[in-house]
């Protein structure tokens, strides 16, 4: 059964950094690119990151270029989100995905 739990969510002020895992489990993590999906109150979902199966290739959406960092360790099945300079429109649940699968997802609130 597939899994993907993500962690490290929570309240965090303009400015600020938090680093998301995603640990996964219940299928062959090495050879899937990995992405990053939000979903803010009263949005759709939004699409934020992307990284290759051996984590030498990432793409960004514009408005976290710069400020967000993904990686991926295949020795240890985790997706990684840095995320630094945070701002409250960057406020949304955080999601692990690959192909049809979806973690539960992890809160991230940035405000003052």
């Amino acid at each position: 059964e597939v899994q993907l739990v993500e962690s490290g969510g929570g309240l965090v002020q303009p400015g600020g950094s938090l680093r998301l895992s995603c640990a996964a489990s219940g299928f062959t993590f090495g050879i899937y690119d990995m992405s990053w999906v939000r979903q803010a109150p009263g949005k759709g979902p939004e699409w934020v990151s992307t990284i290759s199966s051996g984590g030498s290739i990432t793409y960004y959406t514009d408005s976290v270029k710069g400020r967000f960092t993904i990686s991926r360790n295949n020795a240890k099945n985790t997706l990684y989100l840095q995320m630094n300079s945070l701002k409250p429109e960057d406020t949304a649940v955080y999601y692990c995905n690959f192909r049809d699968y979806w973690g539960q997802g992890t809160q991230v609130t940035v405000s003052s």
